[in-house]
């Protein structure tokens, strides 16, 4: 784990790196994609009406960091996942470290579901997501970008597209709007936790 002390972890993904494995056993490796997955934080996050009606309802309640493990193995628990052990325990040292975060939703003492990220000054690089009650993850997703806009945020990457970031808006940009957009978010001072 040598090659990724949190310094170069933390460098990688402030130029558009981003980590992945191909399961346990395997190395972790750097990743790069030319079309990049954004999550817009402004008018054009959108999301199903259905789902108003459950933030209406007031069912779940938003935490930040306080089961980041838990949400870590609920983001991993796939048939098949990218999230090695190794992976996992580099996700541990980042968060200790105050890079990575878990965005969490909860209904009662019960994990609902939550969002896998780094936060670098004002960008969010979302990781993964998952939810243990329906909703859960769905909820987060709003919740999360409502709190990136309040605290200043100016990039949410979500780095590659699938038909449920769609839902809320999700776009892809090339490589050249992406680093600039990166770049510029970096120059803001974000703190992910209040």
């Amino acid at each position: 784990m040598e090659r990724f002390n949190i310094r170069t972890v933390i460098e990688g993904y402030t130029q558009g790196y981003f980590l992945m494995s191909e399961g346990d056993g395997q190395p972790i490796e750097w990743y790069y994609t030319n079309s990049r997955t954004l999550i817009p934080l402004d008018q054009r996050f959108r999301y199903p009406k259905s789902l108003q009606r459950v933030l209406n309802q007031n069912r779940f309640e938003v935490r930040i960091d306080t089961a980041f493990e838990q949400v870590v193995d609920g983001c991993a628990d796939r048939e098949t996942t990218w999230i090695s052990t190794e992976l996992r325990s580099l996700y541990s040292n980042l968060h200790q470290a105050g890079w990575a975060h878990s965005f969490e939703t909860w209904q009662g003492d019960r994990l609902a579901g939550g969002i896998l990220g780094i936060a670098i000054r004002g960008v969010f690089i979302g990781e993964s997501m998952f939810f243990k009650i329906p909703d859960g993850s769905k909820v987060a997703m709003v919740k999360l970008v409502e709190h990136l806009r309040s605290q200043g945020y100016g990039l949410f990457d979500a780095q590659l597209m699938n038909p449920h970031l769609e839902r809320f808006g999700a776009f892809e940009t090339n490589d050249e709007t992406y680093q600039k957009l990166l770049q510029a978010a970096l120059q803001r001072a974000c703190s992910f936790r209040v």
